[in-house]
């Protein structure tokens, strides 16, 4: 691989596109070398352990070298791609297909310097390192190395002799696309960073009154709506009997969060089942009434509300345990959760302040977060700082399970399939709707009677919708 030297080349490093996140994924670029790009064009999309994520340019030129192919992972730091700003014609060739970075068959791994360890941030199941994860070549992080201080420099703002391609708010790329998650406009932002470069931390400060402290979430090792196909995992042949896939990315820290919840928080798990038979009617209703019109009404839209009703009768519920300060975090704030699987793992993105919004806003939010999830779009911002989450097994077929916390989190409701069943009603013997919630519960933050008043709670208002009315 050619070092680039030409001072106007400028090499654009993996960033940080989560929360401390070592290493990401090259699933797809969407340019070639000889292409022009702007301040902005997202050039590649990567995989980190919390979702798929494009990365935009920040600055104008042309395409002179791919430094990985797809299917690659990269270390952060590590320049991906190298632009002449200057818009030089000469390009070398196309980085080589993927099979030149990828043995034939797995190998001994080469011995490297061991990458940081990182926190967990999702709950699911799995193993927890890989032995057969591709590595970038050591002649190529060497030469990145030697050659990305000149972009480094741009991006934190320090001038570096590079023109600035347009006045606007000095922020690295992660955080332009934080802000636009959260609905930040940096113009308004005040800048803490060297050279008033904005920061995650100002853009969070400026969401503050609305979304105090996030917190790391994660998925619950039970899941919602199915998502779309997404690019499958590159696997290893050991023979015609068995196949290895690498785990990575969510997968990866979906286990180690698993294991971190699981042998941290005391798990309590309570079940109800409970007729749904008039909530089943009210949901047919609603499809009807015109200030619903153009929305997705569900069961699952009725057991959000359930649940955040049941929330505002008992807030305590809603709360986490910091070990550090030896203190209980009331949250004052519902961070809806929604449980979703997908062919890249378990994700909980979450609706933000969901204790705030109407019946209508609600279902917009549910149709958006599930719309999002199907095409692999969702964003770490959108996985950060829920405080209690819904994860629906019933879409499967399946009764109930016991689903494991998020961390962080003090509660997580798993829904069951609704059916038809033989139930007393009125008397009498009769088909009704039924179906079994189950709630697990951090034991050290939520004993047996608040645990057991929220999951009754919101199964009196599956069984009496009226309630949502009468007790919200």
């Amino acid at each position: 691989m050619t070092t680039m030297t030409d001072a106007s080349v400028r090499e654009f490093k993996m960033p940080d596109v989560g929360e401390g996140l070592t290493e990401a994924e090259i699933l797809k670029w969407h340019v070639q070398p000889g292409d022009t790009v702007t301040d902005g064009q997202v050039v590649c999309e990567v995989e980190t352990a919390k979702a798929a994520v494009e990365l935009p340019i920040p600055y104008d030129g042309v395409v002179r070298e791919l430094r990985f192919p797809e299917g690659t992972t990269v270390d952060v730091g590590t320049a991906i791609i190298a632009v002449d700003v200057a818009g030089g014609a000469s390009v070398p060739a196309p980085v080589a297909p993927q099979e030149a970075e990828r043995p034939e068959a797995p190998r001994a791994p080469e011995a490297e310097p061991k990458a940081p360890a990182r926190q967990p941030v999702l709950v699911g199941y799995g193993v927890a390192t890989s032995a057969t994860r591709r590595r970038p070549r050591k002649s190529a992080e060497a030469a990145a190395a030697q050659a990305a201080q000149a972009i480094q420099a741009e991006l934190n703002g320090s001038g570096g002799g590079v023109p600035v391609v347009a006045p606007r708010p000095l922020a690295k790329p992660p955080v332009r696309k934080l802000a636009k998650d959260l609905g930040v406009d940096l113009a308004t932002v005040t800048p803490t960073g060297p050279d008033g470069v904005i920061t995650r931390e100002d853009v969070h400060a400026a969401v503050a009154a609305t979304v105090p402290g996030p917190e790391a979430a994660a998925p619950a090792p039970l899941a919602a709506p199915a998502a779309a196909p997404a690019p499958s995992p590159v696997v290893t042949y050991d023979g015609a009997r068995e196949t290895r896939v690498p785990v990575k990315g969510v997968r990866r820290a979906t286990a180690q969060a698993m294991i971190g919840s699981a042998f941290t928080a005391p798990h309590v798990t309570e079940f109800v089942t409970v007729d749904v038979t008039r909530t089943m009617k009210l949901v047919e209703e609603l499809k009807q009434d015109k200030e619903m019109q153009g929305l997705r009404v569900t069961p699952l839209l009725l057991i959000a509300k359930a649940l955040l009703v049941a929330i505002r009768r008992h807030p305590d519920i809603n709360a986490s345990w910091d070990e550090a300060a030896q203190e209980i975090v009331l949250k004052h704030y519902v961070n809806l959760g929604i449980a979703a699987a997908t062919p890249r793992g378990l994700i909980v993105p979450n609706i933000k302040d969901a204790h705030l919004k109407t019946l209508p806003q609600l279902s917009q939010e549910l149709s958006d977060l599930v719309a999002t999830a199907r095409e692999g779009r969702t964003s770490p911002a959108a996985m950060q700082g829920g405080t209690v989450t819904i994860t629906n097994v019933g879409v499967f077929g399946v009764d109930t399970g016991t689903p494991i916390l998020n961390p962080g989190e003090s509660a997580i409701l798993a829904v069951g399939t609704i059916k038809l069943q033989p139930w007393v009603h009125k008397g009498k013997v009769k088909p009704r709707q039924v179906t079994t919630l189950a709630l697990s519960f951090d034991h050290r933050l939520v004993d047996g009677e608040l645990g057991s008043k929220v999951l009754a709670d919101v199964a009196a208002v599956l069984e009496q919708p009226k309630r949502l009315i009468t007790w919200a």
